[in-house]
């Protein structure tokens, strides 16, 4: 036997004492299919199914709170129907104080009822939850019953209907206008992120050159920044000081530079060399190279004077 039904023939078991035109061999075994177990009950029309709990409940018997998705295994069957809708009951045992909770579908609302058993706890339902509802008219339950106050109420909706057309029109224009050209936001958008791009890579140089480690991302610079930064005293008394900010070492620099420019080129060797032992002996910090190569020329230029004119005066007088 070749065939399909021969095979299968084949492959089931045939207990002897089975008679196929009495009962089923699931009815002889005691099974009932794929079902197994949770159709022990199936022939008064309750099977077992996992039931998750939709929605959080308090358990009459000991007041515990029955969290949103705890499973039980519940008993279901239909107790009625809405229309052409079947009414659907679970029954199951809280896992607290085996409490019997039953909760019935409720077709015509979208929901769960709590019939026994519980309470459902009370909620604020969100957007979702009420349907998507996003907006709700406050006269749907008071509308009036008179006629007049009918008429004045169409005419209010209708005003209503043309401001809201206006609106959605206006908002219909700016977003039609915004994304009319794809190309020209896609510039605008990639001329921002370049600026951005060059700005953050400007922040990472500055960075190098000051040698902060490559951890710490330096902000971007502000006028607050740059005022506190120039408002920093290092000595001179700030920016509103006589001095304009200026540290002890650039006054004493720029005073040197100024005495010696004012000097006489004809002044002594001997007065020379006091005013520049003097001026060493007050001023503590070094004079910069130029200033100091400018006294020592000065110093030579004034050397060289002074030993012409005693060669003039050490020679006898000619007529």
């Amino acid at each position: 036997m070749s065939s399909l039904a021969a095979a299968r023939a084949d492959n089931f078991y045939q207990p002897p004492d089975w008679d196929p035109s009495k009962e089923s061999r699931n009815k002889f075994h005691g099974s009932h299919g794929a079902l197994g177990d949770r159709a022990r009950k199936l022939h008064e029309g309750i099977l077992i199914i996992r039931f998750e709990m939709p929605f959080p409940v308090w358990c009459s018997g000991c007041n515990h709170l029955i969290g949103r998705g705890v499973r039980f295994n519940a008993e279901k069957k239909q107790v009625g129907a809405y229309h052409s809708t079947k009414i659907w009951s679970f029954t199951m045992r809280a896992p607290c104080c085996k409490q019997h909770i039953e909760i019935h579908t409720d077709p015509r609302n979208a929901d769960y009822v709590v019939v026994s058993g519980g309470r459902k706890k009370a909620e604020a339902a969100g957007d979702d939850e009420a349907g998507g509802r996003v907006s709700v008219d406050p006269r749907a339950e008071t509308r009036p019953t008179d006629p007049i106050a009918l008429l004045e109420t169409k005419e209010e909706d209708k005003q209503k209907a043309t401001n809201d057309r206006d609106v959605l029109y206006s908002l219909h224009e700016q977003s039609s206008s915004r994304f009319r050209s794809d190309v020209d936001n896609n510039r605008e958008l990639r001329r921002a992120m370049r600026s951005a791009r060059k700005e953050e890579q400007g922040r990472d140089h500055r960075r190098t050159q000051l040698g902060l480690p490559e951890h710490i991302t330096l902000a971007p610079e502000t006028n607050m920044d740059r005022l506190r930064a120039a408002a920093v005293d290092f000595g001179g008394g700030g920016l509103n000081s006589s001095h304009g900010g200026a540290s002890r070492h650039s006054r004493a620099w720029k005073h040197d530079r100024k005495r010696i420019a004012s000097s006489s080129i004809f002044v002594g060797s001997a007065v020379v060399a006091a005013a520049a032992g003097k001026s060493s002996q007050k001023r503590a910090i070094p004079q910069s190279g130029k200033s100091y190569s400018t006294s020592l020329q000065k110093i030579n230029k004034s050397q060289r004077l002074d030993s012409r004119t005693k060669l003039k005066l050490s020679e006898p007088h000619k007529r």
